[in-house]
């Protein structure tokens, strides 16, 4: 009874939410989950329940995995605003179901914050559990990196549902060992492609095997410490692949997965990685093929994750970057273009960022090809222009502004094609002084 009250409030509280023309973000679930923390015992789910984790990447991933299910003619329930904690996920749950907990769907899909997968699914059924990466990210939140790989762990240790696995990240593929009963593990991968590199060139954590402690050799890596590695000493990182991306062309935004070509609407690896994840995923509940090639050449994401448009005429990328390996991610698509671009960085420091913002010394500003200009903004924009300052950019080259609608104000000036970063609580407010 105390459930079904919940419930029943929490839906007369959203519509008046929709009638005032106000979303709700977490609110329901967050007052739901306060009333009764086992809430989420309650609910009747007789689908398939997937979750996407990861540091970087796993809004878009989740939202891609949705859309595909969506134009296979499956009915999805997902957080695809974000919103990816306890009470976010449970927001979405308590706008679907009914007043006795069931939830009417195909499948639920959900992107989760990587330190809540071990609380919401203690109780709840998960399915199929997709996992891309993991870096170092607000470290006055998740501490370091290894202290939230062992919690996902000791998760996984009971887990006996699908597991898609990054095999390319040492930090993700070690999971995969958790539960030695688990036969239903799936690694995916991404050869080689032009850019990638003998030596890493930016900030990365995998460099020791998990299992014998031997340092980790690369054949070669990606982006960060993603890429082809194996452990000298006990062969940890040699796995059979599931899924292998092929013929990667940037340039002509394709790949090719079992001889099978994609067209996909973003030039970057780190998204050739985020679709073949997607078509692990959706391989696994035998979704036909041609659905998933139209969907992933149809599918874009228009809320500042790598988001092309056009500002007075001029071309702008505008990217999301909250940690080192964001950030760098975002320079190396900046580097790959040989256009003459200019750049403007936004960097706040409010609780949702991080207070801490010393991450930003990891971001590797030493080589930018063809940047004329670059403009800071936010709370924090002295330090991000100190950081690029001291990488040898001219300082004659750098304008910080506090006032972030200055900042775009002076940006526009030139008709330089733009590349735009903005950290958690700046990427919004920037997009919105740009009118977006």
């Amino acid at each position: 009874m105390k459930n079904f009250l919940i419930i029943l409030i929490m839906k007369i509280f959203y519509f008046i939410l929709k009638i005032c023309g106000k979303k709700g973000g977490n609110l329901l679930g967050k007052i739901a989950y306060d009333w009764n923390p086992n809430i989420f015992s309650y609910f009747k789910v007789n689908c398939p329940v997937i979750a996407v984790t990861a540091t970087n990447g796993k809004t878009m991933t989740n939202n891609a995995i949705a859309y595909t299910l969506k134009m296979a003619g499956k009915k999805v329930i997902s957080n695809t605003e974000g919103n990816n904690m306890e009470t976010g996920i449970l927001s979405t749950i308590l706008k679907h179901c009914t007043l006795s907990g069931k939830i009417k769907a195909d499948f639920l899909v959900f992107e989760v914050d990587e330190s809540y997968v071990p609380v919401i699914f203690e109780e709840f059924n998960l399915d199929t559990l997709v996992v891309l990466d993991f870096f170092r990210d607000q470290l006055d939140r998740n501490g370091e990196v290894e202290s939230l790989i062992l919690r996902i762990n000791e998760f996984l240790k009971t887990y006996n549902g699908n597991l898609v696995l990054n095999n390319d990240d040492p930090n993700v593929a070690r999971l995969g060992k958790a539960n030695p009963e688990n036969n239903h593990i799936y690694y995916f991968s991404v050869e080689k492609y032009k850019y990638a590199s003998k030596n890493i060139k930016e900030a990365g954590e995998g460099k020791f095997c998990p299992f014998c402690n031997s340092r980790i050799e690369y054949q070669y890596y990606q982006y960060s410490h993603i890429g082809k590695f194996k452990c000298p000493n006990c062969s940890y990182g040699e796995n059979e692949i599931y899924k292998l991306a092929t013929d990667v062309n940037l340039k002509n935004r394709t790949f090719k997965v079992d001889d099978i070509p994609y067209q996909i609407r973003f030039n970057s690896i780190y998204n050739v990685y985020n679709f073949v994840a997607v078509i692990s995923c959706v391989s696994l509940y035998n979704i036909n093929t041609k659905i998933i090639q139209e969907a992933l050449a149809k599918f874009v994401l228009n809320n500042g994750r790598l988001e092309e448009v056009e500002i007075k005429g001029v071309s702008t990328i505008i990217n999301l970057a909250k940690n080192p390996t964001g950030a760098n991610v975002s320079l190396r698509i900046l580097n790959e273009d040989d256009e003459e671009k200019e750049l403007l960085f936004v960097l706040n420091d409010n609780i949702a960022d991080g207070l801490d913002v010393s991450w930003i010394w990891d971001i590797n500003f030493d080589t930018l090809n063809h940047v004329s200009r670059i403009i800071t903004a936010g709370t924090r924009a002295y330090d991000i222009a100190i950081r690029i300052k001291t990488s040898g950019f001219d300082q004659d080259k750098i304008e910080p502004y506090l006032n972030l609608n200055e900042a775009v104000k002076n940006l526009y000036k030139t008709n330089t094609k733009k590349y735009i970063i903005a950290n958690y609580t700046s990427l919004q407010p920037t997009r919105h002084a740009l009118g977006l």
